[in-house]
């Protein structure tokens, strides 16, 4: 059974839904126009506000078309909604270009998908198991 969100729009954009059967995220839409400068960092609304059910969140992702072909990102990489949060949904853009890059009203500008959430109790220990990683990390594997 599909997830339901209730949404409300505050802005003439289109509804966000899934471009195709099986894609994980529903496109977002700039609420307005401006441009971006090189390297300039906006926040952009999308003229939506949700209620996200408890123990879900929703996670706002670049287009990759946007970022290949534009060098147009987010300044935050991924951003998280909250399921308690009732405000405007806006995405942090940032150029990573050398050229103007203008937010066109009611063109893409990212990605909306929805995972599920778990709440973590921490417990404190005087040691963590043993793996056959343990601490090695960045590069730890190689890179070829």
């Amino acid at each position: 059974m599909p997830l339901t969100i209730k949404m409300q729009k505050i802005s003439a954009i289109p509804t966000p839904s899934y471009a195709h059967n099986g894609d994980s995220g529903v496109d977002l839409y700039a609420a307005e126009e401006c441009t971006l400068r090189p390297m300039e960092r906006r926040l952009i609304p999308t003229g939506l506000k949700l209620e996200i059910p408890y123990g879900y969140e929703g996670q706002v992702r670049p287009k990759s078309g946007l970022a290949l072909n534009n060098g147009i990102s987010y300044a935050n990489a991924v951003g998280t909604i909250d399921s308690s949060y009732r405000g405007e949904i806006k995405v942090p853009l940032i150029n990573l270009s050398d050229r103007h890059y203008k937010v066109e009203k009611r063109k893409k500008i990212g990605q909306l998908i929805f995972a599920k959430v778990e709440e973590a109790v921490f417990k404190e220990v005087k040691e963590l198991g043993k793996t056959t990683r343990n601490e090695d990390g960045f590069g730890s594997t190689g890179i070829k």
